[in-house]
């Protein structure tokens, strides 16, 4: 009988050995993270994006406008306008339009965009947080934002979460790894 407990322990012993050799099943690597595109190729607007209104002639009209957390902008006269998953030109055509139905005689519009939504950096940076966006930023850049790795930081791979999509993707640190408005980053631990 205690031939058998032995050998059943040994076996356990073995298989438990085993699993940690091979480790967690790793998530599917996938390839380089674009910057945020709408279909057209421009760059896709969503909630937290600061624009500057400018209507020539028509100051009471320009202003300073933020996407909303619904995806919508609210202009003087001609009330709210869908701007979620929308590029700029597009929006600005949009404004150019209703204005010139009731309220403007062939209306010149300016839109630009102030500030770009935030993007998060969590897990094991020494100060995680928000930060603000901007054009061409990395990955490795938005590290050195939150003054770097800490010691434990698996420094090969990074998930990232990206505005509006469901769940975390696992991503190559590699140096062209870019950021979109908006991305949740997370630094995980290595394990040793």
């Amino acid at each position: 009988m205690r031939r058998m407990r032995l050998g059943m322990l040994i076996l356990v012993g073995v298989g438990l050995l085993a699993a940690c050799a091979e480790g967690p099943a790793a998530p599917t690597m996938v390839g380089s993270v674009t910057s945020a595109r709408a279909p057209n190729g421009g760059y896709s607007l969503g909630p937290g994006d600061k624009l500057r209104l400018i209507v020539f002639g028509e100051d009471n009209l320009s202003g300073e406008f933020s996407v909303s957390a619904s995806g919508l902008l609210a202009f003087p006269l001609i009330g709210e306008i869908p701007a979620k998953g929308r590029t700029v030109e597009e929006v600005r055509a949009d404004v150019e339009q209703k204005l010139d139905v009731r309220y403007v005689r062939k209306p010149r519009v300016s839109l630009e965009i102030i500030t770009y939504r935030p993007y998060y950096i969590l897990g094991e940076v020494n100060k995680p947080g928000e930060y603000p966006f901007e054009p061409d930023l990395t990955v490795l850049a938005a590290v050195a934002s939150a003054q770097g790795f800490t010691y434990r930081a698996n420094v090969r791979r990074v998930f990232i979460k990206h505005g509006g999509e469901g769940g975390e993707a696992v991503f190559s640190l590699t140096g062209d790894l870019e950021v979109r408005p908006g991305d949740v980053i997370r630094v995980s631990e290595r394990h040793f």
